[in-house]
This record gives structure tokens, sequence and C-alpha cells, in this order.
């Protein structure tokens, strides 16, 4: 088997064409760009062809589908790709390992889905750093008026219209306040940020919205009660094709939610859960399954059968919920039925 190993850099990538059978090898150093790589495929004319996942993993792994060619996406994450007293680590180096691994069949792979999933995804991480940059605004104009002996009520009171139009009132232009109501200017322009990242935010969860709408999988995860157009649309892009699982504990491993294992001679120790995976999911998860215990009977009563009543318990219940909750909606997906909730109590 031939296969081309690529170690991808920002503006150039080292090619390693590696014989399996042989183990001989040569190197190739050319322009990280589309048609320089589809030269160099084209010319080589490997078997299969191995990259790191990375940002630009995507389009790569569109180019080199398009030639019909086989592709796998390491993680470089795994144990076994890990350098351990290596006096020498390059470029050359790494494309050279990721051959040799690949021809053993050893790598950890990820999945890459195609362009459309992909950009739904960068999509819905978009809307998350929208919020987080929100909410930085927010504690920031909180921090300002504590130092100058002014409270803003808590929670989202703070935040309605009166509470954006009490919050003008105080704020002035850096070219009217004098050097001691500087802070005055700073809350002007953080409450500009505020409404722009506002706006910004209303369409990306609009397009988000229109998206989900046309998406039958997402549709079928939102019969579940509790479950939102934010985590069904998360789910769904996660998942890609459901298919690739094929049990419940590759799907709560792929999360990262199970626990650790600590099994040593007669020691046997569950730990915390790993957190692999993709943590916006997990997260989402997790608060959803705080909310179905309003909404939904059957995260109720998994909830209390886990937790038993203790306090101690509560965090890890609710996890459990979260990560049943998700290997019900990979069920939903693979069968393509509805929730019901008669069976689920059951």
């Amino acid at each position: 088997m031939r296969i081309l190993a690529l170690d991808l850099g920002k503006y150039k990538s080292v090619a390693c064409d590696y014989e399996a059978e042989t183990g001989g090898h040569r190197f190739t150093t050319i322009p990280t760009n589309p048609k320089a790589l589809h030269d160099l495929i084209v010319d080589r004319e490997p078997d299969r062809v191995v990259i790191e996942i990375c940002s630009i993993a995507g389009w790569v792994s569109d180019l080199v589908r398009a030639l019909g060619i086989e592709i796998q996406v390491a993680n470089p994450n795994d144990e076994r790709w890990q350098w351990r007293k290596v006096k020498t680590k390059n470029d050359r180096a790494d494309a050279l390992k990721l051959a040799q691994l690949s021809a053993l069949n050893q790598l950890r792979l990820v999945h890459v889905p195609q362009s459309e999933i992909r950009q739904w995804r960068a999509l819905i991480t978009y809307r998350q750093h929208l919020v987080q940059r929100r909410t930085k605004i927010k504690n920031h104009i909180r921090d300002l008026l504590l130092r100058e002996g002014q409270l803003l009520p808590r929670y989202r009171s703070a935040w309605t219209q009166e509470g954006i139009a009490n919050l003008e009132a105080m704020s002035k232009p850096f070219s009217e306040v004098s050097l001691d109501e500087v802070w005055r200017g700073e809350l002007g322009v953080e409450l500009a940020q505020f409404k722009a990242v506002q706006r910004q935010l209303a369409e990306v969860v609009t397009k988000l919205d229109e998206l989900g709408a046309a998406n039958q999988s997402v549709q079928l995860l939102r019969t579940i009660g509790g479950v939102g157009p934010r985590l069904a649309e998360a789910v769904v892009t996660m998942f890609d094709d459901p298919h690739r699982f094929r049990t419940a504990g590759q799907v709560s491993s792929y999360i990262g939610m199970v626990p650790k294992q600590f099994d040593s001679g007669e020691t046997q120790r569950a730990g915390r859960i790993t957190r692999h995976g993709n943590r916006l999911v997990r997260s989402l998860l997790v608060e959803v399954a705080w909310c179905a215990l309003r909404h939904n009977p059957w995260a109720r009563e998994t909830y209390k059968r886990i937790s038993g009543g203790k306090k101690s318990r509560k965090k890890i219940a609710v996890v459990a919920v979260g990560r049943k909750l998700l290997v019900r909606c990979w069920a939903m997906l693979r069968k393509q039925t509805e929730w019901r909730t008669e069976l689920s109590v059951a």
C-alpha cells in the first residue's frame, strides 16, 4: 500500500510518500493551498492520504474525497501519538510517524463530515462565542458600576428595555465627560458593544432557526420534552451519520460522559467523566437535563432513581440523565422515530 502522509502547516506542508510493505519513504515540501496539494496527489497516486485533525482538515478532506482516494484524519491527542523521550521532532518526523501508524492501523481516527455539516457546526459554535462575548460585556458593566458604588439588579431584569434605558441615562460620550466621570464614557462604549452583539446574535439565531426548521432530524429531537432547538441542532450536527455508532457505549464515550476507569490488580475504581468530545454539546446536555426535570416525566423519574434523594448525588444524577438523553437521541435518529413518553417512563 502506498500512503501519503501530510503534516499540514499554515503556509507550507511536508508530505511523506511511504511504502507500507518496504518502509521506504521520501519527503516533499509544498505550499499549503488546494492547487499544490491536488497536483501532488495526482502525481504520487497514493492508495491512502493521512492527515492530522486541524482547522484546514475540512477542505483537504473534500479535495481527497473528490479524487476518489481513501482519507484518514488522525487525532493527535491519542496516547499512541504522543512523543516521549524523543530528541528530534520536526515536520518530517511527524509525517513519517503518521504514515507508519496508519500502515499499522493504529491511528485513532476522527470523523470529518461534509462541507454543509461543517458550516452548520461552525455557525453553532459562532453563536456560542457571541453569547460568551455578551456575557463578558455584561460582567464588565456590572463591575464598572460596582466600582462607582452602584449595583445593578440581579439576573435578567438589568438587561430589559427599561434596564438598558437606565444605563443609557448614566452614560455619556467621552468628549462630554470630565476626568472624574470617565466611567460614564466607558459605560457608553460597553453599551454600544452590547447592542451590536445583540443584533449579531439575533441574526445568527434567525439563521439557525431556519436551518433547524428545514431539517427533519432536528424536528424529530424536538419532540422530546425539554429539548429545544439549540440542543437538537447541536446533537444532529455532532452525530452527522448516527449509523457510524454501533452501541450506546460508543455514543457515551464519544461525548466523554463515561467515568474514567482505574483497574489495577484487585483495585477497581471509577473516577470522574472523561470529558472527551464536544464540550458544547456536553454542557447543553447538562443544562437541558436540569430543565427536563420540570417538563419530562422520564427525566424526572431517572433523576430520582439515580440520586436516591441524596444531595451529594445531584450532579452525578443530572450528568447521568444527560448521557441517557443523548443515547435516546441517537436511537431516535437511527430509527427515525419520535419520542414516546409512555415507553420511556416504563
